[in-house]
């Protein structure tokens, strides 16, 4: 596993790859191995940060439980199959450990909306600790209205926090307070959230059982996943981690729980990605749906169904969590950014682009779902017939293809692939579900005349590949899902042949991939390398035969995890730091369906 040296805490600046993931199904934290959150936006993943240290600078807001001391880090772990985090520090022969966990809803229990515990115990001697409290509400860091009923209360307007301990501590928003932590007498620390409703006090030992209930739940859960899944412990963790990245109210799957890490630390490749893309939740459906997990799928589907009523046939490239229209992209102002990369954004323009590749990953997962014995409800494949005819009638247009980019739309190879996807599954759907024939005749004429057209303008025969867009000679990553789509056989030379040119032209050292030749894309050169892309290869390395090969990189990636087997969107090929919004679903989507291709190929 990479990381930087483990050995001392790092200061403020901490890399990206060093923070641990918290969350409850509608929010999310993100701690570092100083055991500061230095992240969390309430009351759910598109909402206000409390804590935006991370890319607000240090008067954003954090909350801080350690040593008071730097100190050795000998252990940081999830407790298996949980979402708990364990840090532990060393002074000598004494240890101090945090354990931490937010606890996800609890059927007919009264909870407030976000509840973190976080407990601090020694062992081998006393150890000096500190508790830094600094909650700041949204972009201008308003410090809250500060009560004690009886807990420590933070308020703003219709939010508010309360902090209590166990043993009790006199903390005061701002200023860092130092305790010493005795084997056998634990700290524990209740942070609970209400937006719009009353304050729930939860009791420090009461929450400290709801913990190790959402544990025992948590592992009910994990245990439905097929034991036959080669590097399982690496698939778990990765369904846990796009499972807590779910908000649960609605089913809608969020990028990330960031906005503004940088893709390229200084630059301007910062991005807002707590929205909900269908084609990328669509990839982490059929990854669910491939372990057996179907309520996931269904509650996907559920969101989208609901999601893009006001919009249908349009499927738009992104969504709120409540199927509303993305915020307008705006950038936050003396927000500092991290590593100094600015702007920070809130919101995304990719919300008004055409991408015609969404529709292809959607009707794969409602055909996965079928092709898994499951019939769609009528308004489920209404929208999807719906979908469908529109890609019959604007394949043959431009769009701003898979990879959004923010230049001239362009007849984009792999977008084409996938509209001929949509029409291909929606034809397989539909021979269990009710169709009228001349729909299924326009479909079928508009997915053989895509086809022709793909193999006619999108094919390079001087490197035997098939190319970004139409005209193009560069080669496209996105394209390693050939293998997977039917539009080719698995065995083509040409699918052959756009694999190994991929992985050729696009290689960014060892294991690691360029999604396409980098700076080719109207904005700034210099960006990381596409880690979703690194597990496509292995994907399609297992799907053509070249099982070994696919084993090979696998494990060479596994690798370039964190500590705690989280992955980012993209890694600096030079330093293998993690880059790019974290933790990324789309990373984690795409090393189950690789782990999936390795148990479906032979051996």
């Amino acid at each position: 596993m990479t990381t930087d040296d483990p050995g001392t805490y790092p200061q403020p600046s901490t890399p990206i790859g060093d923070y641990g993931l918290l969350g409850d199904t509608r929010t999310a934290a993100l701690v570092s191995t100083a055991g500061s959150i230095d992240w969390l936006c309430i009351p759910r993943f598109d909402g206000e940060p409390v804590f935006g240290r991370l890319v607000g600078g240090s008067s954003a807001g954090t909350f801080r439980v350690g040593p008071a001391q730097a100190s050795r880090i000998v252990e940081r772990r999830y407790r298996q199959h949980t979402a708990t985090l364990e840090t532990t520090w060393a002074e000598g022969e004494r240890r101090l450990t945090l354990t931490e966990a937010m606890v996800a809803e609890v059927a007919g229990r009264l909870l407030p909306a976000t509840l973190i515990v976080r407990r601090l115990s020694a062992v081998g001697g006393a150890v000096d600790a500190v508790v830094e409290f600094d909650p700041r509400l949204g972009e201008d860091h308003r410090r809250p209205r500060v009560g004690h009923r009886p807990d420590l209360v933070c308020e703003w307007g219709s939010l508010a926090l309360s902090l209590g301990s166990e043993p009790e501590l006199a903390i005061e928003p701002g200023r860092p307070l130092s305790t010493t932590v005795t084997p056998g007498h634990p700290l524990t620390l209740v942070l609970a959230v209400a937006h719009r409703e009353p304050l729930v006090h939860v009791d420090p030992d009461a929450a400290w059982d709801l913990l190790v209930g959402d544990e025992a739940r948590w592992r009910t859960w994990t245990a439905q996943i097929d034991y036959d899944i080669p590097f399982r412990e690496a698939v778990v963790r990765s369904l846990l981690t796009m499972r807590l990245l779910t908000y649960s109210p609605s089913g809608a799957a969020v990028a990330a729980p960031t906005t503004s890490l940088p893709e390229d630390p200084g630059g301007a490749r910062n991005w807002d990605y707590r929205y909900a893309w269908p084609r990328d939740a669509s990839i982490g459906v059929a990854a669910f749906l491939g372990v057996g997990m179907v309520t996931e799928a269904r509650g996907f589907l559920g969101w989208l169904l609901h999601a893009s009523r006001l919009q249908r046939p349009r499927l738009p490239a992104l969504l709120t969590l409540d199927g509303r229209y993305a915020p307008r992209e705006r950038q936050l102002r003396g927000w500092a950014g991290y590593a100094a990369s600015v702007p920070v954004r809130v919101g995304n323009g990719a919300a008004d682009q055409h991408q015609l590749d969404g529709y292809g990953w959607v009707l794969d997962a409602a055909w996965v779902l079928v092709q898994a014995g499951h019939h769609l409800y009528s308004e489920t494949w209404r929208a999807m017939r719906g979908f469908a005819d529109l890609v019959a009638r604007r394949w043959h247009q431009p769009d701003a293809g898979i990879w959004e980019i923010r230049d001239d739309a362009a007849h984009h190879v792999h977008s084409k692939v996938m509209g001929w996807l949509a029409l291909d599954r929606a034809l397989r759907i539909a021979d269990t579900h009710r169709l009228p024939g001349r729909q299924r005749q326009r479909w079928q004429a508009a997915r053989d005349a895509i086809a022709d057209d793909v193999k006619a303008r999108g094919f390079d025969p001087t490197k035997a590949s098939y190319t970004r867009s139409y005209g193009s000679t560069d080669v496209d990553a996105a394209l390693l899902v050939l293998p997977l789509i039917g539009i080719e056989d698995v065995d083509s030379p040409r699918v052959r042949g756009t694999i190994d040119a991929i992985r050729g032209e696009l290689s960014a050292g060892g294991p690691l991939m360029y999604r396409y030749p980098p700076g080719h894309d109207g904005l700034p050169v210099g960006e990381g390398a596409f880690l979703p892309c690194s597990f496509w290869l292995a994907q399609a390395l297992a799907c053509t035969g070249r099982r070994a090969e696919s084993v090979e990189l696998f494990e060479e990636l596994l690798t370039l995890s964190n500590l705690l087997g989280l992955f980012a969107e993209e890694m600096d090929p030079g330093t293998r730091a993690h880059l790019g919004n974290y933790p990324q679903a789309l990373t984690h989507a795409a090393l189950i369906q690789a782990a999936l291709a390795l148990r479906d190929s032979s051996p």
